[in-house]
């Protein structure tokens, strides 16, 4: 995707937590399954070029998440982990349906890598 050389922080938390992060910089009620934090948005880009960003993920809506869908926490974990990664490099599900079907295309293609990987 670009960045070989990237660093990102991933930080997993529970809902209580994660929802403090949703209302304080997304001004957003309650809990969700993953935040992203981009870090190469904005005047201070230049500080730590190499920083991608924060993905926060929700153990809790992760795990109901993956009951839900008849899928393990990992496989769930890895799917949100990917879904916040997508986000630090700008794409987007939220502002075209056009937008949507690219970020979910790419989901699915690094997916496959992942699985491909780990045969």
């Amino acid at each position: 995707m670009g960045s070989p050389d990237g660093e990102l922080s991933i930080l997993i938390g529970d809902n209580p937590y994660i929802a403090e992060l949703n209302q304080n910089y997304l001004n957003r009620s309650g809990p969700t399954n993953v935040i992203a934090f981009p870090m190469q948005e904005g005047e201070f880009t230049g500080i730590t070029p190499q920083l991608l960003g924060d993905v926060v993920i929700s153990a809790d809506t992760t795990m109901k998440e993956a009951g839900d869908a008849g899928m393990t926490f990992q496989e769930r974990l890895t799917e949100l982990l990917i879904h916040g990664i997508l986000h630090l490099f700008g794409y987007d599900h939220v502002t075209t349906p056009e937008d949507a079907r690219i970020m979910a295309d790419k989901s699915r293609e690094l997916m496959k890598m992942l699985e491909k990987e780990g045969s």
